[in-house]
């Protein structure tokens, strides 16, 4: 069971920020273990198991990030992440393909919520075709999203416009090309008690229809068919 980070936990993060070479890891990995990746894990469980409750139909698994970068990736930095998260999510070979449950610990913050970051092109055609189709129920959802104020939508839009959407308040969705639901602070009290537990699962519970709606968009007719036909 989870039951807070620790100062310990965040001396550790600042730490491997400007110490990130395997001597000083080393010296500190029982720290790291102990008060960095398991309580991680524990959350992630936790968390894993409240959002398998709610949706016992969805096949869902939960992952913990390893610390070590790819060593092919480095790009001049130290071969440790300095955040660690945990995802929730269907399997996939891509991981930032489907939608994803996330909660993340920074040294100077925290951040989760809920979206994509690597759709394909063909599952936001499908999103746009839906918004064409039935424009009233993501209507319903980001006027819901407008009236909370723990998540906020950010969203990379495509350079060329993606055509008019059915409505203004559809028109972020329609232009998107990845996006994410997020909440992010700056580290506070809750992180080191189960009060975090809590506030995760209310959100989480609050997202829960944004991830019906877009964890099925796979599923819908892909809408080039569609174009084809009318060209014929």
């Amino acid at each position: 069971m989870f039951t807070g980070f620790t100062d310990e936990t965040v001396d550790f993060m600042w730490g491997i920020r400007f110490n990130n070479e395997r001597a000083w890891f080393e010296a500190h990995k029982e720290t790291y273990l102990n008060h960095f990746y398991r309580p991680m894990q524990a959350l992630g469980a936790e968390i894993y198991g409240f959002i398998r409750d709610k949706r016992p139909d969805y096949d869902l698994i939960h992952k913990v990030t390893r610390i070590y970068r790819d060593a092919r990736r480095l790009h001049g930095r130290g071969p440790y992440k300095e955040s660690l998260w945990f995802s929730v999510e269907e399997p996939s070979e891509q991981w930032t393909a489907k939608p994803t449950f996330w909660f993340e610990l920074m040294p100077e913050s925290w951040t989760y919520g809920m979206g994509y970051y690597l759709p394909k092109a063909l599952t936001m055609a499908k999103l746009r075709a839906r918004l064409d189709r039935d424009p009233k129920a993501m209507e319903a959802l980001s006027r819901a999203l407008g009236k909370q104020e723990e998540f906020r939508l950010e969203t990379e839009a495509y350079k060329r416009p993606k055509g008019p959407a059915p409505s203004p308040l559809l028109e972020p969705w329609y232009q998107a090309k990845s996006f994410v639901i997020c909440h992010e602070e700056k580290l506070a009290e809750d992180l080191f008690s189960r009060a975090i537990v809590d506030r995760l699962k209310r959100g989480y519970e609050f997202l829960l229809p944004y991830y019906d709606y877009f964890v099925t968009l796979d599923g819908d007719p892909d809408p080039r068919e569609r174009e084809c036909v009318k060209t014929r």
